[in-house]
């Protein structure tokens, strides 16, 4: 079971990126999968989740701005990123997890990340 960010790169303030979060050995649709970032000296944080009937959530900073959907026929779970400033700037994770009392849940493990970096 495996789940691997990509996309991450450097970007200009205002600009967008997609990041993708590509699942083997699981099927994302039967899980909540979530993105969060952890930028230099902070913790780790949530971005977004799509739970398995499609519905989403966002953190307050981000609503407006990042859009997470996934693609079922290639089993991958997306982050659009718009508008992207410089406190933007982090290591972007996604995770799975489990979805119960009405909060995320994210699995203990996490892979490498994805970097962005926002930076005229």
């Amino acid at each position: 079971v495996q789940l691997a960010e990509s996309g991450g790169a450097l970007v200009q303030p205002g600009g967008s990126l997609r990041l993708s979060c590509a699942g083997s050995g699981l099927i994302l649709r039967s899980y909540v999968v979530g993105w969060f970032r952890q930028a230099p000296e902070k913790e780790r944080e949530l971005v977004a989740y799509i739970l398995s009937d499609g519905d989403t959530h966002y953190a307050d900073a981000m609503k407006g701005r990042f859009a997470i959907s996934r693609d079922d026929a290639k089993n991958t779970v997306y982050l659009q990123m718009n508008s992207l400033k410089p406190e933007d700037t982090a290591v972007y994770y996604c995770n799975t997890g489990a979805y119960y009392d009405s909060k995320y849940h994210p699995d203990a493990d996490w892979g490498q990340g994805t970097q962005v970096t926002v930076s005229s």
